[in-house]
């Protein structure tokens, strides 16, 4: 039986297959340290294949993805200065390759079916961190806290507001009838559950902002364009003055305090200043990608022990331009801000000044999302893991790419004609005229 090419990559038919890699993938990104490799296989076997369905469709317009492939290319290249060659080369590749997998859904999957997919595999990955009902204890503050079948409560505080966080825009812009509306309950409730017993401070905080400016640029679409502008410049004039002024006032340690945080951010600033004083040995170029938190380096060792990371790895600077500084160096620091940036500023911008969308909408949400945790986590500059493919996908759903409808045979036309009872040439072309 021969599949049409449309049901896996057109974005408006493709809906079933596309939503079923989405939920592979974040099974993959949530659980690939506990399966082992067969589920990155998995990831990597519902998007690179679909190049080969028809490669023109991924091809065309490949520029406009220039900034991450140069950060990519740049991630790469880093392996002829790392400290741990091997390893940078290695992840480098896995990287690289995560970034194409991305490229591939952006160009396959629609917004909506990214959410539903997201939606199904959010729910089936916290169903099962609920039935390993795992408790971890923080040796920093001395707290219980929910991991699951994850390794930190952070991780499992972010997947959870993923799911809170796309179950609102689902409901809000996307849901067709009322019986998507009843099957995206169950997925808001347990999302929220395990969010409050994470106590994850981080996506706690970050998740109600989000929503608050997703409704504030759902509220929008009623505004003329002209309006919008106006709302956008001063919003944003207003936003950089109360951060401005809840710092120097003091406001941002009872903010903290809301969360059980300190001023610390639970031994957080500490860690900057130790990435901070380690990005200066290598300043522009950095000491290569994946290559500060490698076993055996002396510094490494020193931060694991002082943390009580007795498993001696998944660790880093909780702070996505810090790691970026010790890997990447300046050049690349800069690279992924650009890469940030340039996403948020898109996705905004195109509610503010351009014709309203809810595509736009919910991705200049994620990436609210993303920017607002990437001072406090680092989420985008490793692969397989949901941050960075959502980043990834969101920058290249910026290209608007036409809709490429398949032209009618002549023997389609011949027997649509007949149907139609019509014997003589297409109607409307030359040969009819």
């Amino acid at each position: 039986m021969k599949i049409p090419k449309s049901l896996l990559i057109d974005p408006e038919r493709n809906s079933v297959y596309g939503s079923f890699a989405v939920a592979v993938s974040v099974w993959a990104f949530s659980y690939s340290v506990i399966f082992g490799q067969v589920l990155i296989l998995a990831y990597y076997a519902v998007w690179l294949p679909l190049i080969m369905v028809d490669y023109r469709r991924f091809l065309r317009h490949l520029s406009s993805a220039w900034l991450p492939l140069s950060f990519a290319a740049y991630v790469c290249f880093s392996v002829f200065w790392s400290e741990a060659p091997g390893i940078t080369a290695r992840t480098a590749v896995q990287y690289f390759s995560h970034i194409a997998c991305a490229y591939v859904a952006a160009r396959a999957v629609s917004v909506r079916t990214l959410t539903i997919g997201a939606l199904v595999g959010i729910f089936v990955v916290l169903l099962y961190s609920l039935k390993v009902g795992a408790y971890s204890e923080d040796v920093l503050d001395g707290t219980y806290n929910f991991v699951g079948a994850f390794a930190s409560k952070n991780q499992i505080g972010f997947v959870a507001s993923l799911g809170i966080y796309f179950s609102v825009v689902f409901i809000a812009f996307l849901r067709h009838g009322r019986l998507s509306l009843f099957l995206t309950v169950p997925v808001v409730l347990l999302s929220a559950y395990l969010l409050v017993i994470s106590h994850s401070a981080t996506s706690m905080a970050s998740t109600p902002a989000v929503l608050a400016l997703v409704m504030l640029l759902a509220m929008s679409k009623v505004l003329s364009r002209r309006y919008r502008r106006v709302i956008f410049l001063v919003g944003t004039g207003m936003l950089v003055v109360t951060i401005l002024v809840a710092l120097n006032l003091g406001l941002m340690d009872f903010v903290l305090g809301l969360f059980g945080k300190d001023s610390t951010l639970t031994g957080r600033t500490y860690l900057w200043e130790q990435g901070w004083n380690a990005a200066q040995r290598a300043p522009m170029l950095g000491v290569g990608y994946a290559a500060y938190w490698v076993q055996g380096f002396a510094e490494a060792e020193r931060l694991w022990n002082e943390f009580y990371i007795t498993t001696r790895t998944g660790f880093h600077f909780h702070n996505t331009y810090i790691e970026a500084l010790v890997e990447l160096g300046f050049v690349g620091a800069t690279l992924v801000s650009l890469v940030i940036l340039r996403t948020l500023y898109g996705h905004v911008s195109a509610v503010a000044f351009g014709t309203w969308r809810a595509d736009s909408v919910v991705l200049a949400g994620v990436m609210v999302l993303l920017l607002i945790r990437s001072f406090v986590e680092v989420e985008i500059l490793n692969p397989y893991i949901m941050g960075s493919f959502l980043m990834y996908f969101s920058f290249f759903k910026l290209a608007r790419l036409p809709v490429a409808r398949p032209r009618r045979s002549a023997a389609r036309i011949e027997e649509a004609n007949a149907a139609r009872g019509w014997s003589g040439p297409e109607p409307g072309t030359d040969a009819a005229r």
